[in-house]
């Protein structure tokens, strides 16, 4: 069905090549007649340098419109300038061939010239939108649309008009649209798309009301989380469902395409993702993905949350191979089929069931395959699972990071990148110690061939084992939705925004360096699950229940993305800092992990052995308890931030 609609796209855009190349000689040769009728005295030779002169120009208008794009349209939901963007080619074709032929000596004059150039533009013009007008009529809605769902759209600009054109126009539209909000005082009072426009005040909740809208529909560009959080408290209140109409940008494809926009928007519910309390951060990838091609690229813990979408990115820069090393053949598996549905025998995919415990296998696997870069992705990453299985933590994260960085020295790698956390800055409990302590082997490094680096960000919306597919699956349940303490606030980024900074830290790192994303506010995870209830169209505490269970062993109730003693430096993305303290030698962190391998021989007949925790206060100074650090946390710059906010 796909390759169907790709086969058809292309026949239109064939067929519309050759309707212009058919109007062009028709206006031509029309031309032509009519001066020979009038002046029955032209000659033979005049006659032939018209041609060539017609020739020249039909050759510059059509390059130029090729070079603009023009053909890429899809005419249907063009806008005013595309239409300017031909009528620009069509100028520049015009004004490049007249001194081609005279430099040809077949120039003949500008009144030819203009006037073929003119009327075969307005006869493109004219069938472009008479399509444009054949197309809505073909489509209308039918008289009887009182099935139809009455819908209010809140955005009177062109993202909204051609939202309303859609619904309208569509026969397949189950949706009959109403009215316009727009807090534009210019466009109130006026008619966008035959739809009348309403300002955004505080009476439109109860004209919405009047008019009987089930559903509200937001089409506004460059929405930002505050903007969305206000309009969905202010629409909330109406009972109606609420929804957001985006015009995404498509990604580059498999053949490494540039980004174009598309032209259709997509209609969704509102997500959690709209409405955390910071504006969604964006990369520019295009320098840092480069970077990758024809490079082998191998990524620990590939099958993971960040590892796998890392993948897809990396997939899209056209490595010369791709490696996923993970433990967890399921994982493994299911990023393994998606890249083979995905790119075929386009991408060179190896997948590897490995632990990075194993220092033998891992040594088999990187002398075989010698990549120029790895991602370190394998982790254990769950806080109370950690800190009941210190030992765990130590043997895969620690141990594994040590292993997986030796194998990059010894087969010359040329950048090593590990993925760390928040948890890793004053960390209170084992997990954040041991990550941590990667950050140390990493820094250590730096008279390595190999440039080592790590980056570090906060918690990450919908990985496995995250807050909110737990909430989400709290209120399918009917709740309780669980939280440990109400005043606990978080970091949050997607799955997209982590992996896309790591290939940037990537791409820009050297020797030893800490990246490190600005978060923005950090987000108050009560707000979070009052915010995932409400998207349900639920009421906090009287359809689903928040019910406070207290800070788990080593929960802090905030974290913090910098050690604040250090130095920050800024890079060339502004989003992205890098934190430079200064590293430990390698005997000093060798001597670290002397002292960790030395508790995981004591505790391994124990469980949950307090040897461990006194192990990695020994070996991280920054290690506290977290009681200790939660009775000061008011006073906390993260704390206060939130605060301000309310």
């Amino acid at each position: 069905m796909y390759s169907q609609k790709i086969k058809m796209a292309k026949s239109r855009k064939v067929l519309l090549v050759l309707f212009d190349f058919f109007c062009f000689w028709l206006i031509s040769f029309l031309y032509l007649g009519a001066s020979m009728l009038f002046h029955p005295s032209v000659a033979d030779p005049s006659v032939r340098n018209y041609v060539i002169n017609s020739a020249i120009l039909f050759v510059l208008i059509f390059g130029a419109r090729l070079a603009f794009g023009i053909y890429l349209s899809i005419w249907r939901y063009t806008n005013t300038i595309v239409y300017l963007k031909m009528i620009l080619a069509d100028a520049c074709g015009l004004v490049l061939a007249m001194p081609i032929s005279a430099i040809l000596g077949v120039y003949h004059n500008l009144w030819q010239f203009g006037m073929i150039a003119s009327l075969f533009a307005l006869m493109s013009l004219g069938s472009r939108l008479s399509y444009r007008c054949v197309y809505k009529l073909r489509n209308k809605n039918g008289d009887d649309d009182s099935h139809k769902i009455p819908v209010a759209i809140v955005g009177a600009g062109q993202l909204g008009a051609l939202l309303a054109d859609e619904l309208m126009c569509s026969k397949s539209s189950n949706y009959k649209p109403l009215f316009f909000i727009d807090r534009d005082t210019t466009k109130v009072g006026s008619r966008v798309s035959g739809l009348k426009v309403y300002p955004e005040e505080e009476g439109i909740v109860d004209l919405i009301k009047e008019y009987g809208v089930s559903e509200i529909f937001i089409a506004l560009t460059g929405l930002d989380s505050d903007t969305a959080s206000a309009l969905y408290d202010r629409y909330s209140k109406t009972s109606c469902k609420i929804k957001i109409y985006d015009m995404p940008y498509k990604e580059a494809d498999a053949n490494g395409d540039t980004t174009k926009r598309s032209y259709k928007g997509v209609l969704h519910d509102f997500r959690i993702e709209d409405l955390l309390f910071r504006k969604s951060l964006s990369f520019t990838n295009s320098v840092a993905f480069h970077y990758y091609t024809g490079k082998k690229v191998l990524i620990t813990g590939g099958g993971g949350s960040i590892g796998s979408e890392i993948c897809r990115q990396i997939a899209k820069c056209r490595p010369a191979q791709l490696i996923i090393v993970d433990i967890y053949e399921n994982n493994a598996y299911d990023i393994q089929q998606e890249l083979i549905r995905t790119y075929g025998n386009r991408l060179n995919l190896a997948v590897e069931i490995a632990s990075v415990r194993d220092r033998e296998r891992l040594e088999t696997i990187f002398d075989i395959y010698r990549p120029d870069i790895v991602f370190h992705a394998a982790a254990h990453k769950h806080v109370p699972l950690m800190e009941h299985s210190g030992c765990e933590a130590i043997k895969n994260n620690v141990f594994g990071t040590y292993n997986t960085a030796d194998m990059a020295e010894k087969f010359g790698v040329q950048k090593f990148i590990l993925i760390s956390t928040d948890k890793a800055v004053n960390p209170t409990n084992v997990m954040g110690a041991s990550k941590r302590m990667c950050e140390m082997i990493v820094q250590c490094r730096t008279d390595s061939a190999t440039d080592f680096a790590a980056v570090r960000f906060g918690n990450v919306l919908g990985s496995n084992g995250s807050v909110i597919p737990l909430f989400r699956k709290q209120i399918a349940e009917g709740g309780p939705i669980t939280i440990t303490d109400k005043r606990i606030i978080r970091y949050f980024m997607t799955i997209p925004e982590a992996s896309q900074l790591v290939i940037q830290a990537g791409a820009m790192a050297k020797k030893g360096e800490l990246f490190v994303l600005d978060m923005g506010k950090p987000v108050r995870i009560y707000d979070l699950a009052v915010n995932m209830i409400k998207l349900c169209g639920l009421t906090p505490d009287v359809d689903i229940r928040i019910q406070e269970i207290g800070l788990r062993p080593g929960e802090k109730l905030y974290e913090e993305l910098l050690i604040k003693t250090e130095t920050l430096t800024k890079t060339e993305n502004s989003m992205i800092f890098i934190e430079t303290d200064t590293p430990l030698s390698r005997d000093e962190v060798e001597k670290k992990i002397a002292l960790l391998k030395s508790a995981v021989e004591q505790a391994k007949h124990e469980i949950a052995s307090t040897k461990i925790r006194d192990a990695f206060r020994a070996a991280v100074p920054t290690f506290y308890d977290a009681d200790e650090i939660n009775k000061t946390a008011s006073g906390a710059d993260e704390m206060k931030q939130v605060a301000e906010s309310d």
